[in-house]
């Protein structure tokens, strides 16, 4: 029997309760109903349940799952969707700019380049809980990580109670380093370019639809993506597409696809936004848009070059509701980093505020993680990126959104160490368009163009 990973509803009840729980609604009855009957509890870490469920099971989630979204939720007001509420609930929402800055094709390489470093450094440990990320690298000295990671010297039996993401090993440990191979925290900034060329500024979410039905295969989605993506198959248009039993409309996927949207809106943090916001709302909703349009609004503000990596995380902070969970968490994450010398304490501060209630790839807390490092290094390149990684979670995205801010920071791939752009050898796999094999020096002309265009 085929099991399809994040689109089952038994194995999707389990995350909308605790959604519900999250975002202000009252699910417990639900639960009690699903609990009764059986029902499991959701797959800890990925997508689908080791064991079928019964026929009765699924007819039941599914009707569960329509019940959980018209519940109302008390955190409605705080934590708007449509672009108009949120402006308004953002008193510095961010003057719009009539002569926008621009930044260099080196700079933007640079941004490429980190996006990379970061991803392939996460790549290996992604889903390992934060002591074995830990173990793992003090087993072979890189422990505060200073290297990317190595099986060389790792204990048999370490690696048998701790194996690495078995998708990426061969690709992504030092010694089988060849070139950067694919992940989707590259294809979705490719997909974006492709969305910008074919649609320009002015794009919709019905475009990003389109482009993704013409470029993006079903099986390469996950999450609220691959959800989002199952909606548009059956009808739905956006931006319901983002809502209908999709569990995952919180989680980290609006967030990674964001870097293009500040790459080419250099010094115009609320029209990176507002793209961001168009692209998120295809699949999220409330924080997971939250996260994208911080990330987005960060990134325009590093581009210039202009500015300090604080500066750029408070002003990604103006296009958020202040009073939303994303908000507050960014703000206290970058508190601690403020507060504490030792890194680690601030990711053991981190993980007992959220590990417990929060899925390891759900927007809140890894966005808290990535604000922290940065603000922690300071905007140093290998800091940020060696910071964000080690703090665990959603460790490739949180990498590759860190290399990117602190790439653009750092402004040019010659200021980037070798030791962390040389193996990647300025080759970028991919299955998406004709991108495959291509260089980031090539790609930061192409964004560079785009970010030109009226």
């Amino acid at each position: 029997m085929l099991r399809l990973t994040w689109v089952q509803p038994e194995d999707l009840i389990g995350h909308e309760l605790r959604q519900a729980a999250q975002d202000g609604r009252e699910p417990k009855a639900v639960a009690a109903r699903w609990r009764a009957a059986g029902g499991p509890e959701a797959p800890a870490t990925a997508g689908t349940s080791p064991t079928p469920a019964s026929r009765y099971l699924r007819r039941l989630a599914e009707d569960l799952l329509d019940e959980l979204a018209d519940l109302p939720s008390t955190l409605a007001d705080d934590e708007p969707t449509d672009l108009d509420r949120i402006r308004a609930a953002c008193p510095d929402w961010p003057e719009p700019v009539d002569t926008p800055a621009g930044t260099t094709p080196h700079r933007l390489e640079a941004a490429w380049l980190g996006r990379a470093t970061g991803c392939l450094l996460g790549k290996p440990v992604e889903k390992l809980p934060l002591d074995a990320i830990r173990r793992l690298a003090r087993a072979t000295g890189n422990w505060p990580l200073t290297a990317y990671f190595t099986a060389r010297g790792v204990p048999a039996d370490l690696l048998e109670e701790h194996p690495w993401n078995r998708r990426s090993a061969s690709t992504s440990l030092a010694e089988n380093i060849d070139g950067m191979p694919e992940d989707d925290d590259l294809d979705y900034p490719l997909l974006n370019l492709v969305l910008l060329q074919r649609h320009g500024r002015s794009f919709t979410t019905t475009d990003v639809a389109r482009t993704w039905l013409d470029e993006l295969p079903a099986g390469r989605t996950f999450t609220a993506e691959r959800l989002a993506y199952r909606n548009l198959l059956k009808g739905l248009e956006p931006p319901h597409t983002a809502r209908h039993r999709n569990p995952f409309r919180e989680w980290i996927g609006a967030l990674i696809r964001a870097d293009v949207h500040g790459w080419t809106n250099p010094g115009r943090p609320a029209a990176a936004a507002g793209q961001a916001h168009r692209d998120a709302t295809l699949t999220h909703t409330a924080n997971g848009v939250y996260a994208a349009m911080f990330t987005a609004a960060v990134i325009a503000t590093a581009a210039t070059g202009d500015h300090d990596v604080h500066t750029c995380l408070r002003t990604g902070l103006t296009v958020v509701p202040p009073r939303s969970r994303l908000a507050r968490a960014v703000r206290q994450a970058v508190q601690l980093a403020h507060e504490h010398r030792d890194f680690d304490t601030v990711v053991d501060a981190l993980h007992a505020m959220y590990s417990g209630t929060h899925h390891w790839v759900h927007a809140v807390p890894n966005t808290a993680l990535i604000a922290a490092a940065l603000t922690h290094a300071d905007g140093d390149f290998a800091g940020s990126v060696c910071r964000a990684v080690s703090g665990g979670w959603d460790t490739d995205s949180n990498g590759a959104t860190a290399g990117s801010v602190a790439g653009l920071l750092a402004g040019h791939p010659a200021a980037l160490p070798g030791r962390w752009t040389a193996p990647l050898k300025n080759r970028l796999s991919t299955s998406v368009g004709d991108f495959n094999g291509i260089g980031f020096d090539t790609l930061a002309h192409l964004t560079h163009r785009e970010m030109l265009r009226p």
